[in-house]
């Protein structure tokens, strides 16, 4: 049996909600820019709007700061 390997773990999760991320805002019409493994960036109503995917938090002049994608995808339609 394979051992579990905690920062593997935390990389997947964070790819895969990174992309999830990623799509979704995509699918609202919003081009991302991916700043590193953990921030994406995106122009909403002429402010830069910061997504960190993986704790969910996103902030930006535009947008009530706040955790969670579905809260920002609320705030985004």
């Amino acid at each position: 049996m394979e051992e579990f390997d905690p920062e593997e773990h935390k990389r997947k999760v964070q790819e895969e909600r990174m992309q999830y991320a990623k799509s979704e805002i995509e699918k609202l019409g919003f081009r991302t820019n991916q700043i590193d493994e953990t921030c994406l960036e995106f122009i909403h109503k002429e402010a830069i709007v910061k997504l960190f995917p993986f704790t969910g938090w996103h902030t930006g002049k535009s947008i009530n700061d706040g955790r969670g994608i579905k809260e920002l995808l609320k705030q985004l339609k």
